[in-house]
């Protein structure tokens, strides 16, 4: 099949005008607050999901298991020290966390 339109013939291609691009202002002193607020709050899900693999390895059968009660509120059960361990200050990952948001939002970090 034979293309009859010539490549002349064929509207150009124009560049199309990008917008300025200007550098990000530091965040403000409320924005540091939401940032540690979430990058604890993320700690402490991290915990919450690690504590929960660990709680799977563990057998629950026995005598004393918790049966069907068990199952259904080990994953509260986990979520809650995932919080709680994060509360009293975590493994450490919430200022990485935080170092990290900083630095993508274009600010500047005490590392």
């Amino acid at each position: 099949m034979p293309i009859d339109t010539p490549i002349a013939a064929m509207p150009a291609v124009t560049p199309v005008a990008m917008p300025s691009v200007t550098p990000k202002a530091p965040p403000s002193a409320a924005a540091k607050g939401t940032e540690a607020k979430t990058a604890k709050s993320f700690e402490a899900v991290f915990l919450g999901q690690m504590t929960q693999m660990m709680m799977e390895t563990v057998e629950t059968d026995g005598p004393f298991g918790g049966g069907h009660g068990e199952e259904m509120f080990r994953g509260v059960l986990a979520e809650k020290l995932g919080t709680a361990i994060a509360a009293k200050g975590g493994i450490g990952l919430a200022p990485a966390v935080m170092a990290q948001i900083i630095k993508l939002q274009g600010g500047t970090t005490r590392d």
